[in-house]
């Protein structure tokens, strides 16, 4: 919503309110309200007017609709530890290089493979020592056709 600034009182004038003075030099007033007409006219000047803008800024008082302020909070960053990794490992990691990190995670995969790879041969021997009940299995064939000759 575009709004335009009172010619007196400098305050907000929204579409559909206020009127507009042009002047013999056709430049354009808007006004919020005949008061501020009326004292346009009259040649007051809106600096000792107490009810403008203009006087309020000047004497430093309560904010006004065209002047805000805003407190901005700094913010602060912290760093924290988390369940498996504390402050020092996790600033520790954060300073090594790309390339280190990158040679720790290989060596860390290929332990993993080495471990996976013992397991699996230790599994394999254990099947082979223990013997099967009973020696190998043969296959049973029984002697009922399975389709009746109808």
């Amino acid at each position: 919503m575009k709004t335009e600034l009172c010619g007196f009182s400098l305050r907000k004038i929204y579409p559909g309110h206020g009127t507009a003075f042009v002047a013999k030099d056709s430049k354009a007033y808007p006004f919020e309200n005949r008061k501020s007409k009326f004292m346009f006219l009259r040649k007051r000047n809106p600096r000792e007017i107490k009810w403008t803008i203009l006087y309020r800024r000047l004497h430093k008082k309560k904010q006004t609709e065209t002047k805000k302020t805003t407190k901005r909070i700094a913010i602060v960053k912290k760093q924290r530890a988390y369940v498996g990794a504390s402050l020092e490992a996790i600033k520790q990691k954060r300073a090594q290089k790309p390339e280190a990190r990158e040679a720790a995670r290989l060596a860390a995969l290929r332990e993993v493979k080495r471990k996976k790879a013992e397991k699996k041969a230790k599994t394999k021997d254990t099947k082979k020592k223990v013997p099967a009940a009973g020696g190998p299995r043969q296959k049973v064939v029984s002697k009922t056709p399975k389709h009746s000759g109808r």
